[in-house]
């Protein structure tokens, strides 16, 4: 068994055999109490593409479980003209000019410290490093003080996701209120990046949309539960997989690989295992017929799996490309921002691995998290 693999299923001992075993079923295939599961990936990218068929809101669909917790209009739950027009006005924030100062200025010092500590032959961690890095980012963004805000997105970040289960179509009332209550140390303080109009800001480019603060604070909810605990799992995903294959001195060495070497470990880690849609019409999926009302479950870690193992070299066809970040309308809007800070915590231990070479020493998996990761991954030189 892969390292890999052991943190996939340290996360979802059941569901993810479960999800994998689909697979082998067919391209979809209709679970009781589940929905129709979609594992193959051109088919996936169809429903993601058919907004006309399939839709983010309604019972079964991702809103019902984020809108009791986040607000109506957060992107992640909102459909047609008013998600285009939230996106068009929020999209000069993610611009690579913009992520690549917002990263710089937040997470810049924070590498620079990590490399200089491998460099000096401590063991590091890199969870709490990963972590505080897209903490403090997301915190930036937001309009709060990344010094103080990053240990607390992640945290509120976590204890949503980890109520989310595959068989649970939305949270019970308490669930709800619990959610609230974890993200309210992250939102009530963006209250003062709304009302200071700050554009460079979400709350700041919200309130110039004309939105009220209470839906621009549940946007900032919504970019912590979604812009930390990816980010966070895969950066030592990522190293890990570069230490195990022996490629941190190649990679180290010929920096121009480093974005197939990110693309493809993006596909094995998959970093949203799963997506959620909402039949809106009778249609069909594959050959299984949907009904309007049905819920889908896009298997994306099946469609990014069904590649085989880790090889960088080897090229991803049109119809998966990316696929873990979305696509058509809902394409996440944050990836550039998180390919950024990707990238700034690798060059760190890349720069350290030229210098000092490093490796793997310790690894323990996160158990029973919605998005598999590591609990530790110590690396030192040397």
């Amino acid at each position: 068994m892969t390292a890999e693999l052991r943190v996939q299923l340290g996360a979802h001992p059941v569901a993810y055999p479960l999800v994998r075993g689909l697979a082998r079923l067919g391209p979809a295939v209709r679970v009781p109490r589940v929905g129709v599961v979609v594992s193959d990936a051109a088919l996936a990218r169809a429903v993601l593409t058919d907004t006309a068929a399939f839709a983010k809101t309604g019972p079964g669909s991702p809103a019902a479980l984020w809108t009791p917790v986040v607000g109506p209009a957060v992107l992640l739950n909102m459909e047609g003209e008013a998600h285009a027009r939230l996106r068009r006005t929020l999209a000069e924030l993610f611009t690579p000019a913009a992520v690549t100062a917002l990263c710089a200025r937040v997470a810049g010092q924070r590498c620079a410290a990590l490399r200089d500590r491998l460099v000096g032959g401590e063991p590091v961690d890199l969870v709490p490093v990963a972590r505080d890095v897209a903490g403090a980012v997301i915190a930036g963004l937001v309009g709060l003080d990344a010094r103080d805000a990053a240990g607390p997105a992640f945290d509120a970040a976590a204890a949503v996701t980890g109520m989310v289960r595959l068989t649970r179509p939305s949270l019970t009332p308490r669930q709800v209120a619990r959610g609230r209550a974890a993200l309210a140390r992250i939102t009530a303080p963006a209250a003062g990046a709304y009302r200071a109009g700050d554009p460079a800001t979400v709350p700041g480019r919200m309130r110039e949309l004309g939105l009220t603060e209470h839906e621009a604070l549940g946007a900032v909810a919504a970019f912590v539960l979604t812009g930390t605990e990816t980010v966070a799992s895969f950066v030592p995903r990522l190293v890990a997989l570069l230490s195990d294959h022996g490629l941190l001195a190649p990679v180290a060495a010929d920096r121009a690989r480093v974005d197939a070497v990110v693309a493809e470990a993006l596909r094995v880690t998959v970093p949203s295992p799963v997506m959620l849609r909402r039949a809106v019409a009778p249609t069909r999926i594959g050959g299984v017929r949907v009904r309007a009302g049905d819920r889908v479950v896009i298997a994306t870690v099946s469609a990014a799996r069904a590649r085989g193992g880790f090889d960088p070299d080897r090229p991803h066809p049109p119809e998966l490309r990316r696929l873990w970040f979305g696509a058509g309308p809902h394409f996440c809007l944050g990836m550039p921002l998180a390919m950024t800070q990707v990238r700034l915590v690798l060059d760190a231990v890349l720069d350290a691995h030229l210098a000092r070479p490093l490796r793997v020493t310790r690894r323990r998996v996160a158990r029973r998290v919605l998005v598999p990761a590591y609990r530790e991954l110590v690396v030192s030189g040397a």
